[in-house]
């Protein structure tokens, strides 16, 4: 197509007109027949060419500026659809709506159309796509590297109250946005063994043979920022066999066998997070692991090596980024490539493996730092193995050359595990492969340095430090809650879309303003509305808007407390049934999230969640006083839906053990109250925001940490509540299961006897904070009042300002100047 057929007189008719090429050309249909999927793909391949010009020029610029680029490593990118986050980000979605209309197809319905990439689980993996979509508004160069799951994490149904995994196929119409580059692939190896070979000079190099070879293909996904100020890269990886066909196996009879070699190798690229229960699970995830982070370190060497020329200048020309803990694997993979292919040497390696590399912690939970079985290191990775123990030597002889010989220290600092069977210590590798070790707030910050990483961080004090976490307001605001967002412009101006970092501050003179809580009361009705269709849809449940909407949705995990939550349900539910007289403020309990498919007490919560939701909603005690429900299969898109509409946001994680949180801020920035613990960024919220416009109950982390040395047993708190007893003999009687009645008796009795995540030792704290949220909901002047000061106040939870930090104090790369918004 060329300019002359596009030569229109509106950016519409320009618009429509690469549509339509697209739909027909692209897409092989004529409008006349063309189903809602094919205008999706077409207006999504148009939207996509308006991205590419930016995309060259972006990686043109980067070249001749030879400037030091960002790699960021993550097992997880939820980027959820890009249709909407893209139109925007150019500037083009008023124009493409217009299009639509013009062409007889409505925008938002295509916008439902386009699948969720099922690339991650939760906060991690969407901090991840946060901070990709901030690298290219700030216009650092950066790529993201990770892994292109053909069905990703699950797709969660609930069948009779109970979580079942089903494949998610969210490929099966294809990807509209991606590139793939077969001519970018690498190889990867697993098994085999390392064999010495003498070299002229007398001295040995080390060569590892691997058994098995799989090719990683780059898949390639552009990011565009706000007005397009740069468009950097997502590279993800699929796995391919060596040989997709033994030909010889399969002509001779043997047609499993023959293809074998291929569903093996391609089983690293299927599945998000496959179960890990079983040694099969652990090998598949270990194989993922270092997948993602072969590929993406001999494809940065060969970007820099083709840029460059020379190893030297790695520290001053590239920064790369962990993203928790599953990609460190990469500090011995570096080592291997720089000291086994790039012939450096070993001390001169490791110099350049540390300065280039970072790392983010993400969890205090141990299980979640990862420590791999050495015979499963040894089987599967053996030249990396080799290369762990020998930095663990050098590692442990440098600290006794500085005089320490303290046994216990040095064992709780080593790479290698020996207390519970020999397992090689990621975290451990993490820390000591990386220049810098940041948490992600300042709660955590502290704790990281007092807990997991006590002893290293007392041997390498200069390491560890805080980057709390942000979120983009371009997709958690302008995008999720366009009526509030035009509010803001109205009342504050364009400033708000452009540096709404500072601007939101200047709102909070308007929160004294009746007629302003008033609209902004009215942007959360139809929220809420919205909402109650969708619920009334997927569920055939109708929800009173009037209602508080108490939502609580994460990855289901005992120390986010479903559990607490539920517990004030049922508690709220017999208090109301006792007393129907009393004047209760109505409330909706909304419920989301999945649990890993091998969690059976996460799985065991949800179906008390939905035990709980069909008791309640079918009794009519209680009608239009208590309801509640639970969304199944919670992605992105439905959180774009459930967080506008939340009046109260449910952040009740066992203090100490939540990192950060980023729903927190979403919610917080869409105006809804925050009830929850001082526990990870609810912390510096409070500060923010102020601890008045909230409502903070339950122990602190210091306390939570003394109750744990003290006891676990929590028969006395139990006895002390006459309300907690109720509500923990009415579950484990089976009033919510009378077709199981015993079904949540090991539940009880582990909350009475073994509470390692104080939901009873909070549940008056956390009762008592449940009514003055009533009492602040039957006064909506104060109720709203705070509302708009938590908009107002959120600026700083930008993931704008947290890239900022990492780039200047981890990265060392300047910041390009913000560019002025596009005419």
């Amino acid at each position: 197509m060329n300019d002359s057929q596009l030569d229109t007189d509106s950016p519409v008719e320009h618009f429509k007109a690469l549509i339509l090429y697209k739909l027909r050309y692209a897409v092989g249909k004529d409008p006349a027949n063309a189903y809602e999927h094919d205008w999706f793909e077409a207006l999504a391949l148009a939207t996509r060419d308006q991205l590419i010009d930016h995309w060259e020029e972006s990686s043109t610029q980067v070249d001749r500026q030879a400037a030091k680029r960002v790699y960021y490593l993550s097992l997880e990118f939820l980027i959820g659809r890009l249709l909407i986050d893209n139109l925007s980000n150019l500037g083009l979605l008023d124009i493409a709506r217009q299009a639509m209309s013009e062409l007889g197809v409505e925008l938002e319905r295509l916008r439902e159309i386009e699948p969720d990439a099922a690339l991650g689980n939760g906060g991690l993996g969407r901090l991840a796509a946060c901070f990709m979509e901030s690298m290219a508004t700030l216009r650092l160069a950066a790529h993201g590297y990770g892994i292109r799951y053909e069905h990703g994490l699950f797709r969660q149904a609930i069948i009779d109250g109970w979580q079942a995994e089903q494949t998610e196929t969210w490929l099966d119409f294809g990807n509209p946005w991606e590139f793939e580059r077969p001519e970018v692939a690498y190889r990867v190896g697993f098994g085999g063994g390392v064999t010495n070979h003498e070299l002229d000079d007398g001295s040995s190099r080390q060569v590892w043979q691997p058994l098995e070879t799989v090719r990683a293909i780059a898949y390639d996904t552009p990011v565009v920022g706000w007005r397009g100020a740069a468009v950097n890269t997502l590279r993800l990886w699929r796995a391919r066999a060596e040989e997709n066909l033994q030909l010889d196996r399969f002509n001779a009879g043997d047609h499993f066998g023959a293809v074998a070699g291929e569903v093996r190798a391609e089983s690293i690229s299927q599945v998000l997070y496959p179960a890990d229960d079983t040694e099969a699970g652990q090998e598949l995830r270990l194989r993922q692991e270092y997948f993602l982070v072969s590929a993406s370190l001999q494809d940065l060497l060969d970007r820099h090596m083709r840029l460059h020329g020379d190893l030297q200048s790695l520290p001053d020309k590239v920064a790369i980024q962990l993203n928790d803990t599953h990609p460190a694997i990469a500090v011995v993979e570096m080592m291997r490539l720089l000291v086994d292919e790039h012939r450096l040497p070993w001390e001169q390696a490791w110099s350049l493996t540390v300065a280039s590399t970072a790392y983010t912690n993400h969890t205090l939970l141990p299980e979640a730092l990862e420590s791999w079985p050495v015979a499963l290191m040894e089987r599967l990775l053996p030249r990396h193995l080799q290369i762990i123990y020998l930095l663990n030597a050098e590692h442990i002889d440098a600290l006794r050359a500085k005089d320490i010989h303290d046994f216990q220290l040095l064992r709780s600092v080593s790479l290698i595990e020996e207390d519970h069977g020999r397992r090689v210590r990621m975290g451990n590798l993490a820390f000591l492969g990386a220049h810098s070790i940041n948490g992600v707030s300042a709660l955590h910050t502290r704790l990281m340095r007092d807990t997991v990483f006590r002893d290293l961080h007392r041997l390498y004090p200069n390491r560890v430090n805080n980057k709390t976490n942000g979120v983009t307001f371009r997709r958690w605001l302008f995008q999720v809650n366009p009526g509030l967002t035009h509010l803001l412009v109205d009342t504050l101006g364009e400033a708000v879309l452009e540096e709404p970092e500072t601007a939101l501050a200047q709102l909070e003179p308007y929160a004294e303003r009746k007629a302003f809580r008033e609209e902004y009361a009215l942007c959360r009705q139809r929220n809420k509305e919205a909402l109650a269709e969708r619920v009334r849809l997927l569920l055939g449940i109708n929800l009173d808007t009037s209602a508080i909407f108490d939502v609580h949705v994460k990855r289901i995990h005992e120390y986010k407390r479903q559990l607490l939550n539920l517990l004030h349900t049922v508690a709220l539910y017999q208090a109301i049934r006792n007393d129907p007289t009393t004047e209760w403020v109505p409330r909706v309990k909304i419920f989301a999230g999945k649990a890993a498919a091998s969690y059976w007490q996460a799985k065991l919560i949800i179906k008390l969640a939905n035990d709980i939701s069909r008791t309640i909603n079918g009794d009519p005690t209680v009608h239009g006083l208590l309801k509640l429900v639970f969304i199944p299969n919670y992605n992105v898109s439905l959180a774009e839906t459930i967080i506008p509409a939340a009046d109260l946001s449910e952040q009740i994680s066992t203090a100490g053990m939540e990192a950060s949180g980023t729903s927190n801020m979403k919610f917080a920035l869409n105006g809804a109250l925050t009830i929850g613990t001082l526990d990870g960024a609810n912390v510096e919220m409070a500060e923010q925001v102020g601890e008045q416009n909230m409502f903070i109950f339950g122990m602190t982390a210091q306390q939570v940490e003394a109750r744990r040395r003290l006891a676990l047993d929590m028969s006395d708190v139990v006895a002390d509540s006459e309300r907690l007893q109720a509500a923990l003999g009415a579950i484990r009687d089976g009033v919510f299961s009378p077709d199981d009645p015993s079904r949540y008796v090991d539940l009880v009795d582990g909350l009475l006897y073994h509470d390692r995540f104080m939901v009873c030792a909070d549940f008056e704290a956390y009762w008592t904070a449940q009514r003055q949220v009533d009492k602040r909901w039957l006064k909506p002047n104060d109720w709203w009042r705070s509302a708009v000061f938590n908009t107002a106040r959120m600026g700083w939870f930008s993931s704008d300002r947290t890239i900022s930090e990492y780039a200047r104090d981890i990265w060392q790369v300047p910041l390009p100047p913000r560019t002025p918004p596009q005419q």
